[in-house]
């Protein structure tokens, strides 16, 4: 693999930078710089921003209204947003289903979503786990039923990040019960607004509500809305998985956070301590190796390639660098990490952080989210199964 850029690229890179600084609102730069909670408002307006300029599906093919960029131009994208201060995307309406309706869906669904999508005026949600179907998704229970025109859906789906915000949610529903486990599940479309849907928060340590229970207690969902085939669904299923997992690996974040790492160790007072900053330079050693993994996947997408196996790769590397910087932040403040104050996560607080600096405030509530990241999108456990069976056969 070359790791060389071209002059062409280059030139991208700069253009993209250019446009990202004079385009990303300073205090939305400011909140994701400092780790300050981002409003819904906040993660809306840059979508929005990026939908205008027609970049928000900055993965998409042309055909779709989107760039077209190859995989090194989505990567550089990614790189400029992320060192920039930009707001992660949320994937799920942008990275996840619309690869999946462009694939599998008809054009009436085509024509329908994707410019909503695109935009970034719909915001969609994920409706895969459920209580006792995490990363053993096969065994999903909610029941969709065919009546007449319509699914009738029946179930309940847990852990569904930023459900609160939701319009539209995908969900891998049971319209079958024969054969494997994996034969019986479609894949349908349901708009939140829908008589029959709640939406339920599950406050975590940090009070906040980042994920959400969604009940559906006879729903009424065109038949129109099923993606693809009846029983399909678990193949629609993996296909959006690697765009998942690939996007869980967040490494262009972890380039950013190594450098909130080193300010945070700097001021206070660790940067020169030996053995710390060979904890950094293991980090930064980590963080090379992880992108080199992701422009493979990339590479594998470009060439038409399967790449779930090494997607599943990127997920735990991915995953584990993101809770390494988080507790490497903690240990640099050390017990100024621990208090949390709730206020002290709004952007312009002017309260007094006990002991330590303001940069300090968010690292407990970050360190503690970031947990998760080794469970979602499957568990590492899983995902290291998963590269057994592919990579070593």
């Amino acid at each position: 693999m070359d790791l060389a850029f071209t002059p062409e690229e280059q030139t991208f890179r700069e253009d993209i930078r250019a446009w990202v600084h004079a385009n990303l609102p300073a205090d939305i730069s400011h909140k994701v710089h400092n780790a300050l909670r981002l409003s819904r408002d906040d993660m809306q307006r840059w979508a929005k921003i990026l939908g205008k300029k027609g970049w928000l599906g900055h993965g998409w093919p042309k055909e779709f209204g989107g760039p077209g960029w190859n995989a090194v131009q989505k990567h550089l994208f990614e790189e400029e947003c992320a060192l920039a201060g930009a707001p992660r995307v949320v994937p799920f309406g942008p990275v996840m289903v619309a690869p999946v309706i462009m694939a599998f869906g008809s054009p009436e669904q085509q024509q329908r979503f994707l410019p909503g999508i695109a935009s970034g005026e719909v915001w969609w949600s994920q409706g895969y786990s459920e209580p006792g179907s995490g990363s053993d998704l096969a065994s999903v229970k909610c029941r969709a039923e065919r009546v007449g025109d319509n699914y009738i859906v029946n179930g309940q789906k847990t852990w569904t990040t930023l459900g609160q915000y939701g319009e539209w949610i995908f969900c891998l529903v049971r319209t079958s019960t024969e054969g494997k486990p994996q034969t019986g599940i479609s894949f349908l479309l349901i708009d939140m607004k829908s008589p029959g849907v709640t939406v339920r928060p599950i406050v975590l340590l940090d009070g906040e509500a980042e994920v959400n229970e969604v009940w559906f207690d006879n729903v009424e969902v065109p038949a129109g809305n099923l993606v693809g085939e009846e029983n399909k669904g678990w193949t629609y299923a993996k296909h959006l998985l690697s765009h998942e997992r690939t996007n869980i690996a967040d490494v262009n974040r972890a380039k950013r956070e190594l450098e909130r790492l080193k300010r945070i160790a700097k001021a206070e007072g660790v940067y020169d301590d030996l053995r710390f900053r060979d904890e950094i330079a293991k980090m930064e050693v980590d963080v090379v190796a992880l992108e080199m993994l992701v422009l493979r996947v990339l590479s594998a997408e470009k060439s038409g390639k399967n790449s779930l196996d090494i997607a599943g790769l990127l997920k735990i590397r991915g995953s584990e660098i993101q809770q390494r910087y988080t507790e490497l932040m903690m240990l640099a403040a050390g017990p100024f990490s621990l208090p949390f104050i709730e206020e002290a996560m709004e952007a312009g607080w002017q309260g007094n952080f006990p002991g330590g600096i303001a940069a300090d405030a968010p690292l407990a509530s970050t360190y503690f989210n970031m947990r998760k990241t080794t469970i979602y999108g499957g568990s590492n456990e899983v995902q290291r199964n998963i590269v057994s069976q592919f990579v070593l056969g």
